[in-house]
């Protein structure tokens, strides 16, 4: 049986350059960076190349990189962060579609005294910019908006909304998770403050992430130990997983034209495939798109019991965001962008990669078809008994 990994929205297999370059650190070189001896100065080298190779692929300096345990750290980070840098404003701003570290964390300084105010997206998921201008005012400290969307692949327009941010005098963040290296994205043209980024969604390791800050930007740690990090997070550094990081980076950034261009050709092939199947819907815009995501409804059919019987051909896909695979109701996000519960239940979503063929798209187009058949008969069956 053909086996085709179409989730990676949730993680992306391990590139072997990467893990290449991380294997010196976990035998040979296994020094703590903060050690003064030899083994410490070979940590505390590759992480200094390692933040420049972040970096580069976002033009800000290297002091403007903290490393993280990946993406969820760094979005608490930033926001919270922020909220207990010491300013008076007490206002933030985020949207319905936040990946969940990013809501549940405005959520929780919500409970301890901040105003939040969260903005609507239309059907497609985008947030208009004039929502963002119809409710801020000089009270706001942070508005947070993610880059691009880690269900249905929607890109924002950060460069406006950071604009009307910072007209305000507001601090901008943005969780670029989804779309690092995946997009072109260039912290000075976008004028963001702060950036979260996670290695393994760009085919490093697991646990390990990254903050961008602009110099200057008032954060207070959340966290308190050891100096590492600058103080924003203090942990020894897991020097394995931030070589990874940056080898990932560097090989996504070089290849992202040609990657990104070669992934969307495939996506777009499943989407003109699917939609010809009736009951088939696409959710969120065609463009803007990031190239990796398809995302479908599918009239009478549970996104789960599909996720399982492609499962068992060899198809690994998901229905919505992995954080939210165990929670029992619908992913906030499609009902953010106006689906009913049935429709949102009825969600599938494929991620592609550079690892993806195009035989793995005729296998996806032969077997998804069939499938929802197979279980749009049998759900018809048992109602028929009932």
């Amino acid at each position: 049986m053909r086996r085709v990994y179409l989730d990676n929205n949730a993680t992306t297999r391990l590139d072997a350059e990467v893990l290449d370059v991380m294997m010196p650190y976990l035998q040979e070189s296994y020094g703590n960076p903060s050690s003064l001896h030899w083994l410490g100065d070979e940590a505390a080298k590759a992480l200094a190349e390692s933040r420049e190779r972040v970096a580069r692929t976002l033009n800000c300096y290297s002091s403007e990189v903290y490393f993280t345990s990946g993406g969820t750290e760094s979005d608490n980070i930033a926001i919270t962060g922020c909220a207990l840098s010491g300013k008076d404003r007490k206002r933030i701003i985020t949207s319905a579609v936040e990946h969940s570290a990013v809501l549940d964390t405005c959520y929780a300084l919500q409970e301890r005294g901040w105003e939040l105010t969260v903005l609507p997206v239309d059907r497609g998921g985008l947030v208009n910019p004039h929502d963002l201008e119809m409710v801020i005012d000089d009270d706001v400290l942070l508005v947070s908006i993610m880059t691009a969307n880690n269900v249905i692949g929607t890109i924002q327009p950060i460069e406006e909304l950071a604009a009307i941010a910072h007209e305000h005098g507001a601090i901008f963040h943005t969780d670029a998770v989804q779309g690092y290296c995946h997009i072109p994205i260039d912290v000075q043209a976008m004028d963001v403050d702060m950036l979260s980024v996670s290695a393994h969604k760009i085919h490093g390791p697991k646990g390990v992430g990254a903050l961008y800050v602009r110099d200057g930007t008032p954060l207070s740690p959340i966290m308190y130990g050891g100096g590492q990090e600058g103080g924003i997070r203090p942990s020894t550094e897991n020097v394995p997983g931030i070589v990874g990081l940056g080898k990932a980076a560097e090989l996504a950034y070089e290849n992202m034209g040609d990657r990104e261009r070669r992934i969307a050709l495939l996506r777009d092939r499943i989407i003109d495939g699917l939609l010809e199947v009736e009951g088939i819907h696409l959710n969120g815009h065609r463009s803007p798109r990031l190239a990796n995501n398809a995302h479908f409804r599918i009239d009478g059919v549970i996104g789960t019991d599909l996720v399982l019987a492609l499962s068992d051909r060899g198809i690994a896909a998901s229905t919505a965001s992995a954080c939210s695979a165990s929670s029992p109701s619908p992913s906030h996000v499609l009902m953010a962008i106006g689906l009913t519960w049935e429709q949102a239940e009825s969600s599938l979503r494929l991620g592609l990669s550079h690892h993806t063929t195009s035989e793995d798209v005729d296998y996806v187009l032969e077997m998804i078809p069939s499938t929802v058949r197979m279980l749009r008969e049998a759900k018809r069956f048992n109602l028929s008994k009932a």
